[in-house]
């Protein structure tokens, strides 16, 4: 019997020593489709970089490929899966896919790995974390967590810790 792939619904935007990595939980029902990160046309992540000053302009989901060239990447921690974080199947976000996450970064080793939702900060920290930066590190990475730019997250948006974080990206230059 041959063991089938698994091809992730979006591919990681990875390279050694990015400024700041965002890990979603798993990307969206309309990212998926149309294979972009954040691509809901209401989510908030693509006009919030630029104005907190971490891209130049509002790139749009299809360009997503360029934050490489302002030392961003992205990552999901559900690799395989789309949907809404209270539609993932409960061992998307387990122990595998979070020792999977960690694996990437020791291997990639960003000065930032910054959560886009409670839910996949608290999964890979535990359910006391919370929103800005954490004490705990993967090797030289600091850890953030910012609240969900998901518009189906409103009730939680702030963007003073994504400002915050902005500027510890600047800072640590």
């Amino acid at each position: 019997m041959k063991r089938q792939l698994r091809v992730p619904v979006l591919p990681d935007l990875l390279r050694p020593g990015l400024s700041v990595v965002f890990c979603g939980t798993a990307p969206g029902r309309v990212s998926a489709a149309q294979k972009q990160y954040y691509a809901h046309p209401q989510n908030k992540f693509w006009p919030t970089l630029h104005r907190i000053g971490l891209t130049p302009r509002r790139l749009n989901p299809a360009e997503y490929e360029m934050l490489l060239g302002f030392s961003i990447g992205l990552t999901d921690i559900a690799k395989h899966v789309s949907g809404q974080d209270n539609q993932l199947p409960r061992a998307s976000l387990g122990a595998r896919a979070t020792q999977a996450l960690k694996a990437r970064m020791e291997e990639f080793q960003p000065r930032i790995l910054a959560f886009t939702s409670l839910t996949g900060g608290r999964s890979f920290l535990g359910a006391r974390a919370n929103f800005g930066a954490q004490a705990q590190i993967i090797g030289a990475t600091h850890i953030w967590i910012l609240p969900s730019p998901s518009p189906k997250a409103h009730w939680n948006w702030d963007e003073k810790v994504w400002r915050a974080l902005a500027e510890e990206v600047v800072a640590s230059g």
